[in-house]
């Protein structure tokens, strides 16, 4: 099985689970604070594992024979960093937790368009840098030895375990909020659309270009930190005061799980 159509697959997997995650609004209309804060902190401890273990860890080992194997590392992660702040600050968006849009230039500003739109933008904002993670370790196998596919499968693995709390964490928001169930479904299996699509052109960008692959690796990781830090890491802290450290312990065992799985199966 070519490695892009490996990429492809696993974006659906991802996308399946989201969108299970999502189907939770038909059984709930409204989440607990304390059991959201842990669901995101899960999240965010899932994706700053997978960060380190499935991409910058082989970035590192891809690069250890170059004159500066610091380079792909520092410079990738920079700039997959820089890729998320430039689109969060020109695309008009909104986060699930927040009432204020951000972002918007030019004619196309946040105050023209609806908070649904918004909100979509925000939800493929977060979710590129997913796809592309899977597909880049996809795209490797086909050009580099040091890489496995175990590594890849288990990449999608636990993308695929936070992304359903992370389905439930945008639709019953959206259902307490006064939308319907199926509109607040849509829209919560609408944040995995975009993984299958990222992971085809990051399977294809390593399988075309080995040269650049412990960057895009890096890269992939540098977005996917981006977006813990700047969206689920203060999403999952909301009312902290109250709700004890759910987030924290929630965070403490999806990086547990995720370290695990990478470590003992791959």
């Amino acid at each position: 099985m070519s490695p892009v159509l490996m990429a492809f697959l696993g974006g659906l997997v991802t996308w399946g689970v989201t969108a299970l995650g999502a189907a939770m609004v038909f059984f709930f209309k409204e989440i607990k604070p304390k059991i959201l804060n842990l669901m995101l902190g899960f999240a965010s401890g899932i994706m700053l594992a997978a960060s380190f273990w499935s991409l910058l860890l082989p970035a590192l080992e891809l690069s250890e024979n170059s004159s500066m194997p610091w380079l792909p590392v520092v410079g990738g992660f920079g700039l997959g960093g820089l890729f998320l702040f430039a689109a969060d600050k020109f695309l008009p968006h909104v986060h699930h937790m927040e009432d204020q849009p951000r972002g918007g230039v030019g004619k196309i500003t946040r105050s023209t368009l609806t908070r649904s739109i918004l909100l979509v933008t925000a939800i493929t904002l977060h979710n590129i840098p997913e796809g592309l993670s899977y597909g880049v370790a996809f795209g490797s196998l086909q050009n580099v030895e040091k890489t496995s596919i175990a590594s890849a499968i288990i990449l999608v693995v636990g993308i695929a375990l936070q992304n359903f709390p992370e389905g439930a964490a945008v639709s019953i928001p959206l259902r307490r909020d006064g939308h319907s169930r199926l509109k607040s479904f849509f829209y919560g299996q609408a944040s995995g659309i975009v993984e299958p699509i990222a992971a085809v052109f990051g399977a294809l960008l390593a399988s075309t270009i080995s040269e650049i692959l412990p960057y895009t690796l890096s890269f992939a990781a540098g977005a996917m930190v981006f977006v813990v830090v700047e969206e689920l890491i203060p999403e999952s802290q909301n009312d902290s005061h109250l709700y004890g450290h759910s987030a924290t312990i929630g965070a403490m065992l999806g990086f547990m799980l995720m370290s695990f799985l990478d470590i003992a199966l791959s």
